[in-house]
């Protein structure tokens, strides 16, 4: 694994209870948002297919959780660029950070209904917090992967993910950015099928 040339400020042990006290303040704070802890439908599964709609953003992986491991590789090239006297675990605690907020914006009233005019998720009404818990824990996987990989299989494989999301889902990090920041509408038009 890539190990900056600083020793950091933070123990492991204290990277480790800081990182799980951030997810579990996520936790909380979606629940206080309103959030529901698990699926609507009452039961928790592993892997969402894509013709479920209503269940997808409810249950621990679906194909949107591609695009959370993209995160971690390009979290964990931000803070191999940015902060390269820092350690790889406080660097892990930055992507936590970011991937936390995200979850919290992505699940505001603005984002999810930002969502529903701009992209083909018409129904979406954000994720359950289990759902959110694991994309912070999907992203991880994705920074730890890019640590111990080299930089071209990191490439390659966010490359393919985009490309396998695209083909079965007609959707991507890249595509959700677009939408989410400037909607173009035969995006939109190609999405509906």
């Amino acid at each position: 694994m890539y190990q900056p040339e600083g020793t950091g400020r933070l123990t492991k042990t204290k990277i480790w209870i800081t990182g799980i006290a951030m997810i579990l303040a996520t936790a909380v704070i979606l629940l206080a948002m309103g959030r529901i802890p698990i699926c609507e439908c009452g039961y928790v599964k592993l892997w969402t297919p894509a013709d479920d709609i209503s269940g997808s953003s409810q249950h621990i992986a679906d194909w949107y959780t591609l695009s959370h491991i993209i995160h971690g590789f390009l979290f964990f090239a931000l803070f191999r660029f940015l902060l390269r006297r820092r350690s790889t675990g406080e660097w892990a605690l930055g992507a936590i950070f970011i991937e936390a907020v995200w979850e919290l914006v992505e699940n505001s009233p603005w984002i999810i209904d930002r969502y529903r005019e701009a992209t083909i998720a018409a129904g979406y009404t954000g994720d359950s917090v289990l759902n959110s818990v694991f994309d912070i824990l999907w992203m991880l996987a994705g920074f730890w992967f890019a640590a111990k990989m080299p930089v071209w299989v990191t490439v390659v494989t966010a490359i393919f993910f985009e490309l396998l999301a695209l083909y079965v889902i007609r959707d991507n990090l890249t595509l959700n950015v677009i939408m989410l920041v400037y909607p173009v509408e035969a995006i939109k038009v190609w999405q509906g099928g």
